[in-house]
């Protein structure tokens, strides 16, 4: 079947982060978010691949790596903290067919959640438009993220919006 005639989906595969591709990764998750409204940090981007309950995943686009992604998922919960696409191929549906396959991947999830700062608009647009989130909880100084340490310093947006999608059972 020629490529042209492969839907995205098809085209999108999901690889786990090998320890020889972890810069790499770090450094084109900061390039794909240096302009938009979330920043980011190397130490963030650290601390979520160190921690030992999280997989991290590379996008791939016919085998060319493209984005990552990293999941961390307990029971029938699971939470996404991290996905990015390089700049150059935004808009293609990469993000949305990686998400479809996050979903193929982990069926046994009943809930899914990830949080994005309240003014990144390409961000709600995609977790609320093109993969079925919904918008459940607004993060801020009145009322701040409980997992976040009180008597740490300020590390990044402040105001965030929580997301869930629940999984719909196919029969």
């Amino acid at each position: 079947m020629p490529e042209g005639d492969l839907s995205m989906a098809e085209r999108i595969t999901l690889a786990p982060l090998t320890p020889d591709d972890r810069e790499a990764f770090i450094r084109e998750n900061l390039a794909a978010f240096q302009d938009s409204a979330e920043e980011i940090s190397r130490h963030t981007v650290e601390v979520v691949l160190d921690a030992a309950e999280t997989q991290a995943y590379r996008i791939l686009l016919d085998g060319a790596k493209v984005g990552g992604m990293v999941v961390m998922t307990e029971r029938r919960r699971g939470t996404l903290l991290l996905l990015f696409v390089d700049p150059a191929y935004h808009s293609r549906g990469i993000g949305t067919a990686a998400w479809r396959a996050v979903e193929a991947q982990y069926p046994e999830i009943d809930v899914w959640e990830t949080c994005t700062p309240y003014d990144d608009k390409r961000n709600i647009h995609f977790y609320v438009n093109r993969c079925g989130f919904q918008i459940v909880e607004f993060f801020c100084a009145v009322h701040p993220d409980p997992l976040c340490d009180p008597d740490a310093p300020p590390a990044g947006p402040q105001e965030m919006f929580r997301f869930e999608k629940i999984m719909r059972k196919r029969p």
